[in-house]
């Protein structure tokens, strides 16, 4: 008898404890869903690149003969005429840069003129020559028909008038020959003196004086030339992925930053888009030109610039954060009424069934609603037919409502439904606490375990598939 009772009353305090644990101790919170606003304004749509300014204009001017500097030109901009050119000198165009030692060519101009008039002076006796053997010729046809001259003669005179006519032209060939070796050592003396093509500012001096200068197949550099920096451009590294939204909207507006000017903004437009892609890593990138306005000149070459190019602007439209279309519940927690519709609408938008979608949601993973949903800004806005799911609260469940999804910008997403309005609160996500204690829980290693411990409300959180923001 005792044994019985002692037992019925063993049974009695287990079944007690358990039902206590279910009511209190193992009886979840509801749920504190995360609210988002649905806020109506302006949604820009961007493509993010970095790039580096470049003059427009930019001539290399380099020595195409062999020598040692022998000085630089004088800056014009200095009005005591002391100051040698230097980077950032402003020249104009035919101003002296630099000058060669001309020693060399001089000797050679001297050396063609001397040849030139020494090829004269041999064709003024090749043609005292001719004229002696014109002479003789006549003399010999005036013989010839008394047989006063013999033949041999006669053959004689007539070819020393050939062969003075022929020395004649030789002459006069050689003299032009001479003149053109008069002018091409001309030529290489004026090379030595190294003049501005054009009217610009000097970027890069490349020499000093003392230093030789060897031009064989390239010609060296001496100077770089930027003709006007008062137009600038933005070379940027575009990818492959967003190249053709660029090329979709010509003269696309872009706005850029600099190191040098923090938190200062400037604009341009593209101009180019080149076609000699570069491939580094596997990912190809593709050179986009940014033209912009530096008539004040503060933007300064080989600067780095991070760029916007504005592909798509909304104006006035209703926006939610992208984290509240992410979202998904489980299925208890959709509000009964609507539940087995909405989630066999789930379930046929992902192709799969019921059974999956539940499975998913519980295991904490985002649904795949939409493989193209990343991509949608890939596509103009009247190319997409997009929707997709918000949930609103009602108590302790969540009803849908069913959206069109529209451009983003990254971080908001424009979206469209009757059932909208401004200021509307959506979720985004879910807080879950504790029914006692409220907080998060801390977990002591050292600490034994209790047998019906509680589960920190980070893991909670990540069982119900939290997406943050």
């Amino acid at each position: 008898m005792k044994i019985a009772v002692f037992f019925l009353l063993t049974i009695g305090l287990v079944a007690s404890g358990v039902a206590y644990y279910t009511k209190y101790l193992g009886a979840e919170a509801p749920p504190n869903f995360r609210p988002a606003v649905v806020k109506r304004g302006d949604l820009l749509s961007t493509i993010s690149a970095t790039g580096t300014l470049e003059p427009e204009e930019v001539v290399d001017v380099g020595a195409q003969v062999v020598g040692r500097i022998k000085n630089l030109g004088l800056d014009p901009g200095d009005p005591e005429h002391k100051k040698t050119i230097d980077y950032t000198s402003v020249v104009h165009q035919g101003t002296v840069l630099a000058q060669i030692d001309d020693a060399i060519y001089q000797a050679q101009v001297d050396q063609a003129q001397a040849s030139l008039l020494r090829a004269r002076a041999d064709l003024l006796q090749m043609r005292a020559r001719l004229d002696q053997a014109e002479q003789e010729w006549k003399r010999a046809q005036l013989l010839r028909p008394s047989k006063a001259i013999a033949d041999t003669d006669y053959d004689l005179a007539k070819a020393n008038c050939d062969v003075a006519v022929a020395n004649v032209a030789v002459g006069e060939a050689t003299i032009k020959q001479a003149e053109s070796a008069l002018r091409l050592a001309k030529t290489n003396l004026d090379y030595t003196v190294i003049q501005s093509p054009v009217e610009g500012v000097i970027i890069a001096r490349r020499v000093n004086i003392g230093q030789t200068v060897v031009s064989s197949l390239n010609a060296p550099s001496l100077f770089l030339i930027a003709k006007d920096l008062s137009k600038i451009q933005v070379w940027a590294s575009v990818n492959e992925a967003d190249i053709g939204r660029i090329r979709s909207r010509p003269e696309m507006p872009v706005r850029f930053t600099v190191d040098a000017y923090p938190g200062e903004v400037f604009r341009g437009k593209v101009s180019q888009i080149r076609l000699n892609a570069t491939m580094t890593q596997n990912v190809v990138t593709f050179t986009v030109v940014v033209s912009t306005d530096n008539s004040d000149l503060r933007l300064l070459p080989y600067l780095t610039a991070n760029l916007q190019f504005e592909v798509e602007q909304r104006r006035d439209v209703l926006m939610v954060p992208n984290a509240a279309l992410r979202w998904r519940p489980r299925p208890e927690q959709i509000a009964p009424d609507v539940r087995e519709a909405t989630i066999s609408a789930l379930a046929n938008k992902q192709g799969g069934t019921q059974s999956a979608v539940s499975a998913k949601t519980a295991a904490g993973e985002k649904p795949d609603t939409g493989g193209k949903r990343g991509k949608r800004a890939d596509k103009p806005v009247e190319q997409r037919q997009e929707r997709g799911w918000l949930w609103v609260q009602d108590e302790n469940f969540v009803r849908p409502i069913d959206v069109h999804i529209g451009m983003t910008d990254g971080s908001m997403t424009e979206v469209s439904s009757g059932q909208l309005q401004e200021g509307l609160e959506v979720v985004m996500g879910e807080i879950r606490k504790e029914a006692r204690g409220g907080g998060d829980d801390t977990t002591n290693p050292f600490a034994p375990k209790m047998p019906f411990g509680r589960r920190s409300s980070s893991s909670s959180a990540s069982e119900r598939g939290k997406t943050p923001q």
